[in-house]
């Protein structure tokens, strides 16, 4: 399997309900490292798994909704705790809309597999990742 990966960064403020969070139900901030890794079998007519500049592009347009603005004022969210691992779930569902909708350019449609890994700080991370709706 052949993959590319692009990397952003997004900063946002958010507070979590329940004791299992201890004192991270207090707002605070936070600051991720976005990875988004393509992959697909085989390399297109070109030699390459995705446009990595419109990969790029696209990531972060949609880390551009979340980015300097407190999730907990976010309507999408409501009623939801925005743990590193359920932001990785959110970005991934909308860049796999993004590929279907053909953000991605001719090669989109043969990605096969996407994985959205959200680094917390450097000993930190979570990711979601799944088979796209158009994999084979």
């Amino acid at each position: 399997m052949y993959s590319v990966n692009v990397r952003d960064h997004f900063m946002i403020a958010h507070s979590f309900h329940g004791e299992t969070f201890g004192p991270a139900q207090a707002r605070h901030g936070a600051t991720y490292v976005v990875d988004a890794t393509f992959y697909r079998s085989r390399l297109d007519d070109d030699g390459i798994v995705v446009d990595i500049a419109r990969a790029s592009e696209t990531l972060k347009a949609i880390l551009a909704e979340f980015n300097l603005r407190d999730l907990d004022e976010e309507p999408a969210f409501a009623g939801h705790n925005t743990t590193t691992e359920f932001l990785a779930g959110a970005i991934h569902e909308r860049l796999a809309a993004r590929i279907g909708a053909g953000d991605l350019g001719p090669g989109g449609p043969a990605l096969e597999h996407l994985r959205v890994t959200l680094h917390e700080s450097h000993v930190a991370w979570a990711a979601y990742e799944a088979a796209l709706p158009g994999a084979a």
